[in-house]
């Protein structure tokens, strides 16, 4: 691996004018975990490095009038321990924790994770579940879009050259919305997910599925969600048969492939596993919680 110079950013606004100026020969610094790993194995390393980790504006977990504000500095580890995300959003907390060993939760960024944009991403179903957003910055000012939007294909986003991920956002109708993740992989510890899944729903008191929402990764080209399981859902009484019944529907919509660690069959029944046990555990943590997080 051939040498490149390193250039640091105050804050966002700051990485914004140095990537402008930069780019394309430029690329971004956050958590390094994935970066550092295709410096080794790349043809050709970049010229500038960008490193952001000293950005305290992209930092930190807070609520917002928006919702829960993640920045995309913000990492796995600091997902874990965030009182707000703990008490409102656990399913996060699950998520974070299936990510590497806890070396790699401790430097690895939840923006890095979106941004290298693997299909078997820990962090991307139950962002997905519960409607993301997030804020991408660049010169001509500041955007935001749906995090599916964000997703393009294998590694590859929406962003420019001379744009960064500032923050992702869960709408504050989703704060506290009952969600659960589940990850399938061939060990317990740092092991790719073969299928990962993350379901978030309300319940009404009438007892049947208010926005149910289902995401799957591993299993096509990005992280999706379900349409048509979510719709079949709607309004549905919960009982084990309608959940059954959208985990086989959610397996129709992926697009697994076979490969080396299993089969497109083993893939889709296990989507429809995971979806099902995802709709009965989120289900379990509503506690007769309603739309708006109120009890």
């Amino acid at each position: 691996m051939r040498g490149f110079k390193v250039v640091e950013a105050r804050d966002a606004n700051h990485a914004v004018a140095l990537l402008a100026e930069l780019a394309p020969s430029v690329k971004v610094l956050a958590g390094g975990t994935d970066l550092l790993v295709d410096f080794k194995h790349a043809p050709h390393a970049p010229e500038v490095v960008l490193d952001i980790t000293r950005a305290e504006d992209l930092k930190g977990v807070s609520m917002t009038d928006a919702g829960l504000r993640i920045g995309a500095l913000a990492t796995h580890t600091d997902i874990m321990r965030s009182p707000l995300v703990r008490e409102s959003l656990p399913a996060l907390v699950d998520a974070a924790h299936t990510i590497g060993a806890v070396q790699t939760r401790n430097l690895g960024t939840l923006g890095g994770n979106l941004v290298t944009c693997v299909p078997s991403m820990d962090s991307g179903p139950t962002l997905v579940a519960l409607e993301a957003r997030v804020t991408v910055a660049g010169p001509g000012g500041r955007r935001e879009l749906p995090l599916t939007e964000f997703f393009v294909g294998p590694r590859k986003t929406v962003l420019k050259p001379d744009e960064l991920l500032v923050d992702i956002i869960i709408p504050k109708k989703n704060v506290g919305k009952p969600t659960d993740f589940l990850k399938f992989g061939l060990r317990k510890g740092q092991a790719l997910a073969l299928v990962n899944v993350a379901s978030s729903l309300w319940v009404d008191p009438k007892k049947t599925f208010v926005e149910p929402r289902i995401a799957l990764g591993a299993v096509a080209p990005t992280v999706i969600r379900a349409p048509e399981a979510e719709a079949y859902l709607e309004g549905k009484k919960i009982t084990p048969e309608a959940m059954s019944e959208a985990g086989r529907i959610a397996a129709g919509e992926a697009r697994p492939i076979s490969d080396f660690r299993a089969s497109a069959q083993y893939r889709r029944d296990l989507i429809a596993v995971l979806t099902r046990r995802t709709l009965e555990n989120a289900c379990a943590r509503v506690q007769d919680v309603r739309p708006g997080g109120s009890k």
